[in-house]
């Protein structure tokens, strides 16, 4: 059956999540993060759209966004997705579908302010929730464009942002006060069933830790899987730890790094 196609309305910003194929930590590294924020401007002169908040993880990015026709948000995240797909996919030298799912879409309404910041802050703390950093300043985000008042090149602040204070740099004093309070909330777990862990484990042996190189099992249980990490922390599916750092990957072209420079330089821990 052909999926429904969305309804976006006016007057709305959308938070809008995609994650990697199979939950891959495929953008761990700094060139794979480049790569979704030179996507942006490039997005930027085929579409009429406002990037209000972007957080690029090391297997999903968060975005929220505003397009001029609420209906042309099915278009840019359309070519969004196949660009970052293409170039990612040439990256680091894999094939198939790179991001797992269609892309998921919550509305934040413009008139709504503490929804707006809300949104905003939860984009931005995603970092300093999964303990990649102690705070909010990651350079593959936006949160220093908005706690420094300072432009990045790429995304733009959102109105409720610019209402905080009649004088920008207030408005960035109360951002990062708002920021500060956040408290993360714990996730509910997960209900087993069909397809679970569990129901593996019901047919499989537990397999014995193997402490030879590159002895991951392919029948691992989940704390098996999950326990390889790169030299960057990142968690690396599909291979030992070893074959995660030695991956190879492409080399961006210098143009593709000057673009997104700007963004980086503003954004990242001083």
């Amino acid at each position: 059956m052909s999926r429904a196609p969305r309804c976006f309305l006016a007057h709305h910003s959308y938070h809008i999540t995609v994650r990697c194929n199979n939950q891959a930590f495929d953008l761990r590294r700094p060139q794979a993060r480049q790569v979704i924020l030179y996507a942006l401007t490039q997005a930027k002169k085929k579409f009429a759209f406002e990037l209000y908040g972007i957080c690029v993880m090391s297997n999903h990015v968060h975005y929220l966004l505003k397009t001029k026709l609420p209906s042309d948000i099915s278009r840019l995240m359309h070519w969004v997705n196949w660009y970052c797909a293409m170039l990612l996919n040439r990256l680091l030298h894999r094939r198939g579908h790179f991001w797992e799912e269609r892309y998921h879409a919550s509305a934040v309404p413009d008139n709504n302010a503490r929804h707006v910041l809300t949104v905003l802050r939860y984009i931005h703390a995603n970092p300093l929730a999964a303990k990649m950093i102690t705070g909010f300043e990651y350079a593959y985000s936006n949160y220093r464009s908005y706690s420094q008042a300072q432009w990045d090149g790429i995304s733009s602040w959102h109105p409720v942002f610019m209402k905080l204070s009649r004088d920008i740099q207030e408005c960035a004093k109360r951002y990062a006060q708002f920021c500060r309070r956040y408290q993360e909330r714990a996730k509910p777990k997960q209900r087993c069933g069909w397809g679970s862990w569990y129901l593996w484990l019901s047919i499989l042996e537990r397999p014995k830790p193997n402490k030879s190189k590159g002895g991951n099992s392919l029948h691992a249980t989940q704390d098996d899987l999950f326990a390889p990490k790169d030299s960057t922390g990142a968690r690396y599916r599909g291979g030992t730890s070893t074959e995660g750092n030695s991956q190879k990957i492409g080399i961006l072209r210098p143009q593709v790094s000057q673009t997104v420079a700007q963004f980086i330089h503003i954004n990242q821990a001083q």
